[in-house]
């Protein structure tokens, strides 16, 4: 029986996929593996018995990665189980932070008993005036599962759409509409967009991006949409911004204090996520993941382990997270023995990941492992 803790509350369309030999609890002091959305994790007391987390979401910043990769615990994420609903959300925050829609709403609720409400309408209704999205440039930075979706939406929608990704893979830009437009300058997408859109993870390369010395290379009234992480911005540089006229508007998905209640700011409770269908995506493909590495160990997902995935074959499968240096894995040949049946390894910077499925290992092989230097951490699966 594998105990899997679930930090937050996690649909039931996931953990049921596990099946009988899973016990998933809110509380659990040597769990097997880890289920777990926006908890924080940094000061959390990772057990010896840990083997996985699974984020059912795409950013992992909640999880202390350093420390999971120096112990070997694989940390999985779900990309683009949530895209769809943070897509909708985007194109909602693309028209109300062009037509000023939350804010006449907000002012409409003070007319509450004016008797003339009416004719107060009609006679203050110029002041939410804002304009159409349609013929209008997007630049899209990121173009992942969700800035794919938004790129195309916005087509749709009949905007030019810009896109910049350095890293553009290629199952996205096969997705990707034949009518976006990619730079491979960020400074080209800044000079052209009059809205733009940021869906980047938040590491030391994006943090603190969208900042005076960006925004004043962007056109003038420009319309700013963050739904990634509130860490990819300079929030002072984005009040400085708002109140010299430079930036239109701002909406974020991120209410950070400092934000809250600024003139120009439309801050929502981080809704990305938050529909039942998202949800669920996300739970089944993290509970998916735990199965598979805890069962075959094998690793898809994963933000610091290598993907590896093979059938298994063979009587006896060796899982081993080691130091990405020579002759680890001819070492670990030579001590198995037996006859491989098949076997896969790659390396992910310092560390690497090799899976080996061997007919008649040799006797105490099982234990010999653990004396190769530059092992992390292994497992016999049989």
């Amino acid at each position: 029986m594998y105990n899997i803790l679930k930090l937050n509350k996690i649909s039931a369309v996931g953990t049921d996929r596990l099946g009988e030999n899973y016990n998933c609890v809110d509380e659990c002091e040597n769990p097997d593996a880890i289920l777990v959305r926006s908890a924080n994790m940094h000061e959390m007391d990772l057990p010896e018995s840990l083997l996985a987390i699974a984020r059912a979401g795409a950013g992992v910043n909640n999880i202390p990665l350093d420390k999971c990769t120096e112990r070997a615990i694989c940390v999985f994420n779900t990309p683009g189980a949530n895209a769809n609903a943070v897509m909708e959300l985007v194109i909602a925050g693309l028209l109300l932070g062009s037509r000023k829609i939350s804010q006449g709403i907000q002012w409409t609720q003070t007319l509450k008993d004016d008797p003339n409400c009416l004719k107060t309408v009609e006679k203050g209704k110029n002041q939410f005036v804002g304009p159409e999205i349609k013929g209008k440039t997007i630049g899209v930075v990121g173009l992942g599962a969700i800035g794919v979706l938004v790129a195309n939406a916005a087509r749709a929608l009949h905007m030019h759409v810009v896109g910049y990704d350095p890293y553009l893979s290629l199952d996205a830009a096969l997705h990707l509409s034949r009518h976006v437009h990619t730079v491979n300058n960020i400074d080209e997408l800044y000079a052209q967009a009059d809205y733009i859109t940021y869906h980047l993870p938040l590491n030391d390369g994006t943090r603190g991006m969208v900042n005076a010395e960006s925004i004043a290379k962007m056109k003038n009234e420009v319309r700013i949409l963050n739904f990634s992480r509130d860490g990819l911005v300079v929030s002072k540089d984005i009040i400085d911004g708002l109140e010299s006229g430079k930036i239109a508007s701002y909406v974020t998905d991120f209410a950070t204090q400092d934000l809250i209640g600024v003139d120009g700011v439309i801050a929502m409770p981080h809704l990305g996520a938050s529909t039942p269908e998202s949800e669920d995506n996300c739970a089944i493909m993290a509970a998916d993941e735990i199965k598979q590495y805890i069962e075959l160990g094998n690793v898809k997902n994963s933000v610091n382990f290598p993907n590896v995935s093979m059938p298994k074959s063979g009587d006896v499968r060796f899982c081993v997270f080691h130091q990405n240096t020579p002759k680890i894995i001819s070492k670990l040949l030579e001590i198995i023995g037996g006859n491989v049946e098949n076997m896969e390894n790659k390396s992910r910077g310092e560390y690497a990941y090799t899976i080996i499925d061997v007919t008649a290992p040799n006797d105490g092989a099982e234990d010999a492992v653990k004396d190769i230097k530059g092992i992390v951490r292994y497992r016999v699966i049989k």
